[in-house]
């Protein structure tokens, strides 16, 4: 199964109906697949942290919303984060394209690579690191759970080789 289809079915089986998006020519196939699903809306937005919000509108709408996102994004949002969502407990499921791991071409991505898990812990938000497409598509349902029952986002980090 392709990385892609793998992830995009990870959402579904997960009952994730609203996404949020910030381009990445590794997410693209899954945001194509995600704009032609009449089940999902899909809003593509220019900044992370604009997506972060309006993905809590949402969930208080009654949606089950996600953000697909690179890496690079996480630094942008680390104050939604840890006052929006952390502070009232909102439930997301970020969908990370984890640039600047090994097989990374663009030496810029290598520094927020390797700082990434760090932020993530330091903001104590959960994430999965799946090594493959059928590992994502369990962990991608299971993580929606997670996050819903403990009222807070959860990371699920895809790396240069998972794509």
């Amino acid at each position: 199964m392709d990385s892609s289809q793998a992830v995009f079915e990870g959402l579904k089986k997960a009952g994730i109906d609203f996404v949020v998006s910030v381009p990445c020519v590794n997410l693209g196939k899954l945001m194509e697949m995600i704009d032609c699903d009449p089940e999902i809306i899909h809003v593509p937005v220019t900044r992370e942290e604009e997506g972060f919000g309006i993905a809590v509108g949402a969930y208080m709408g009654g949606k089950k919303p996600a953000i697909l996102m690179q890496n690079s994004g996480l630094g942008n949002s680390i104050n939604v984060l840890a006052s929006l969502y952390k502070l009232y407990q909102f439930p997301i499921l970020m969908i990370i394209s984890h640039r600047g791991t090994e097989g990374e071409f663009m030496s810029a991505q290598v520094p927020m690579g390797e700082a990434t898990p760090g932020l993530l812990d330091t903001l104590e938000i959960a994430y999965i690191h799946p090594k493959t497409p059928a590992d994502s598509l369990k962990l991608i349902s299971e993580a929606w759970m997670l996050a819903e029952l403990g009222g807070a986002p959860i990371g699920i980090l895809l790396d240069i080789k998972f794509w």
